[in-house]
């Protein structure tokens, strides 16, 4: 078991994915709204780290070195890990996402549609492509599901999946009661762990994959994993993460120019004061 083992599994994991996709496609268009795979991204990590994890045990059977006995204890602390991260997303999506609206970057997306079946082009454009980058994003998962000989990095890793996963639960859990209260609409969360960054979730996020990367490369060649932590840190920072948000918020909050201003855009620091 090790670096052919997990090479062999790509193929695996990506058929995952790809069911994985499937499924939320077919959710997707019994509550007619695209949205719905934000709840099924998290998720699906945890289901590429249990088939990959299922795969490695099943070729271990012609290993020199039995599952069980090589690394064992350390694939299941990160299956812990994983599964906190990814249920709590998920979850948390979920049910943020009863009774609303379609979100308006899948509405975006749609409009790409016109003269084309909508049906198609959504499974391509929405469905398609965000489980291709969950099975990329994924692979330092899938290299730690055959690692062995683990070393103290592991252990940094975890360190940094737990403080990732605290930021983005305290952060949206306190955007959570800010928007319940009725008071607050059309306001600026400027509060708690918001003082310090615009973006406490997806900083929090950052963290996380950073985690899993220095799990990863804790094991043999893991460090050649870096280019998928570092394309979800991307997308969080420049393409569908920040951007998007910060441009929709700029329109819908009344004295966001203001708190943009004052607040740093993702690491946490303490506010700038006016000029």
């Amino acid at each position: 078991m090790g670096r052919n083992s997990f090479f062999l599994n790509l193929p695996f994991a990506l058929l995952t994915t790809l069911v994985w996709g499937v499924l939320a496609f077919g959710v997707g268009r019994i509550v007619k709204r695209h949205a719905t795979i934000d709840a099924f991204w998290g998720a699906g990590f945890l289901v590429v780290f249990i088939e990959s994890l299922a795969v490695s045990h099943q070729l271990s059977g012609s290993s020199m070195t039995p599952w069980w006995h090589s690394g064992a204890t350390e694939r299941m602390l990160m299956l812990g890990a994983v599964a906190a991260w990814a249920l709590r997303l998920s979850i948390h999506l979920a049910i943020r996402q009863r009774g609303s609206a379609e979100d308006s970057r899948y509405v975006m997306i749609m409009n790409g549609a016109r003269g084309r079946n909508e049906t198609l082009y959504a499974f391509k454009m929405i469905y398609g492509l965000q489980m291709l980058l969950l099975w990329f994003v994924s692979i330092p998962l899938q290299w730690i599901a055959f690692g062995t000989g683990f070393n103290w990095l592991l252990g940094l890793g975890l360190v940094m999946v737990a403080k990732g996963l605290f930021f983005e639960a305290v952060g949206d859990e306190q955007l959570r009661r800010f928007v319940a209260n009725r008071a607050n609409a059309g306001t600026t969360m400027n509060r708690g762990l918001w003082r310090y960054t615009r973006h406490p979730n997806y900083f929090g996020d950052a963290v996380v994959w950073g985690g899993f990367y220095f799990a990863a490369a804790s094991s043999g060649a893991g460090w050649l994993t870096l280019l998928s932590p570092l394309v979800m840190i991307w997308l969080l920072t420049s393409l569908s993460g920040r951007p998007m948000l910060e441009r929709k918020l700029t329109k819908t909050r009344a004295g966001y120019e203001e708190y943009v201003a004052s607040t740093s855009s993702f690491v946490p620091w303490p506010p700038r004061r006016p000029k």
